[in-house]
């Protein structure tokens, strides 16, 4: 038998990507509200840096006013968490033309519709939001909704409301009977 030699393709060696700074990468700045999508709107307090494990971490600082709370997020894991900004006018449009439709309710078990409907709320978007709000609503015609159908219902309508108080400048309390009405009327 012949000898045989196995070509074997050389490898290029790797070389490190140039890292992008904190500071550049940081697409938010302090006082721009932001959606979180776990919590919904909040308002971007400052940016802080803080020593964790040994390493310099940039943080933003987010405020939710109406849950009293303070969310550290660093700025490198920030779009990785889904923190974005608010909404456009479009897409909020959007969101509004899915709650003037006609309601899907699906003939799934209530434990599974409710998974479902939290995993669209904790999406953050405007339009899935918009679904729950639309699929959970009751009007003064139709039964009564369970507590945990309405506390959903609820949680989805504040989430949007708040998005869309911040987005169109308004009050949330303005917002939410903006809502309401636009579903009575549907």
């Amino acid at each position: 038998m012949p000898n045989v030699t196995k070509v074997v393709p050389v490898k290029k060696p790797v070389t490190a990507k140039p890292v992008k700074s904190a500071k550049a990468a940081a697409p938010f700045s302090a006082g721009d509200f932001v959606v979180y999508p776990a919590h919904g709107v909040g308002k971007v307090t400052q940016l802080e840096n803080q020593l964790i494990a040994g390493q310099k971490i940039e943080l933003f600082v987010i405020s939710f006013e109406r849950d009293r709370m303070t969310l550290r997020v660093p700025v490198m894991k920030a779009e990785g968490a889904g923190l974005r900004k608010l909404s456009t006018r479009k897409v909020m449009e959007s969101a509004l033309l899915t709650l003037k439709g006609r309601a899907r309710v699906k003939r799934a078990m209530w434990s599974r519709r409710a998974q479902e409907y939290e995993a669209k709320i904790n999406s953050g978007d405007p339009v899935s939001i918009a679904e729950v709000v639309r699929d959970l609503h009751r009007g003064a015609t139709q039964p009564e909704q369970s507590y945990s159908e309405r506390q959903i219902y609820e949680q989805a309508l504040e989430r949007l409301a708040h998005e869309m108080a911040a987005v169109e400048k308004i009050k949330p309390e303005a917002a939410t009977a903006k809502l309401e009405k636009l579903l009575n009327a549907a």
